[in-house]
């Protein structure tokens, strides 16, 4: 495990406000990925090992097959679907429903530290993490919960921002040292491995617009909560940059499929799934449209955008 009291990494910690801070502040971020061209065709050819990390969004959960009932995992999963198509020589899924950055290292039931699976001679890792730290579940509870008091306002960001200081994007701000630390982590497992950072898809109406009651949030509150993920997705793009990974943008691929529309247009189950998934995640069609997305990137060649 890594020694997070050097005074180095205690000055890196230190500077992760300032810096994660200031590019939420504008809520975009074009950063390019400056990765060593030692290793550019990694994650290409059949003597490709490739490591899976990441939480729910990953694992796929209710999606058929689900082939690891702990971790609520699929076998059509966003990373099942790249390895079969890059035709990986070998593959390693160790995502996770409820994973957080610290399942990086500890047990999650049956599933072991998810970075034990990466190894020396791992050539490719994608990882989807850092949605649980900064509380996707407890906040769609929070907000529908709130949203009964005020359907036409915004009680969940008054709530959130009762302090004076949003709540959610500190949670963002946060949860930005310990993605970098998880990267950093990889990096030192894996030194020739291409390392993507996956983003997390369109959630919500792009345009602001609510769907009470498919979706139970307050009206004003739909263009917080829409904020709230490009802020946790900028913050992933940043880190990434900073750790010499890759990023890949699975939001503007997913954008008008959210879990507002219609069961036969939407990538994104809403509360109540008409489509098996779990609630607030991606269906099969969503997972497809994420592994669409990590293909692209790998096509693109590393480090160029």
């Amino acid at each position: 495990m890594l020694n997070d009291t050097r005074p180095e990494e205690a000055a890196r910690r230190r500077r992760w406000p300032v810096a994660v801070g200031a590019a939420l502040g504008g809520c975009s971020l074009v950063a390019a990925s400056a990765v060593p061209a030692s290793a550019h065709d990694a994650g290409r050819g059949h003597d490709t090992q490739y490591v899976s990390l990441g939480d729910s969004y990953t694992s796929g959960p209710l999606i058929p097959q689900q082939v690891d009932a702990n971790c609520a995992r699929s076998d059509h999963n966003y990373p099942s679907l790249v390895a079969a198509q890059r035709g990986v020589s070998a593959f390693k899924d160790v995502s996770c429903a409820g994973a957080t950055t610290e399942e990086m290292w500890k047990p999650q039931g049956t599933n072991g530290p998810q970075l034990d699976a990466v190894r020396r001679d791992t050539d490719l890792v994608t990882v989807q993490i850092g949605g649980n730290d900064v509380g996707f579940g407890s906040i769609i509870q929070t907000c529908a919960r709130l949203a009964a008091q005020d359907l036409s306002g915004n009680p969940c960001e008054r709530y959130y921002a009762s302090s004076g200081i949003d709540q959610l994007t500190l949670n963002i701000v946060q949860t930005a040292p310990k993605v970098d630390r998880v990267l950093r982590a990889v990096h030192a497992r894996a030194p020739h491995a291409r390392v993507l950072v996956v983003g997390y898809p369109d959630l919500l109406p792009d345009d602001g617009t609510g769907c009470y009651p498919s979706v139970p949030f307050a009206s004003k509150d739909f263009p917080y909560l829409r904020d709230t993920e490009k802020r946790l997705n900028v913050m992933l793009r940043l880190v990434a940059a900073w750790n010499h990974a890759e990023y890949v943008d699975t939001y503007a691929p997913t954008r008008d499929h959210d879990m507002c529309k219609a069961p036969a247009d939407r990538w994104i189950e809403p509360l109540q799934p008409a489509s098996p998934a779990a609630p607030a995640h991606p269906n099969a069609k969503g997972e497809q449209a994420m592994a669409g997305a990590v293909l692209e990137r790998l096509g693109k060649g590393r480090g160029r955008d």
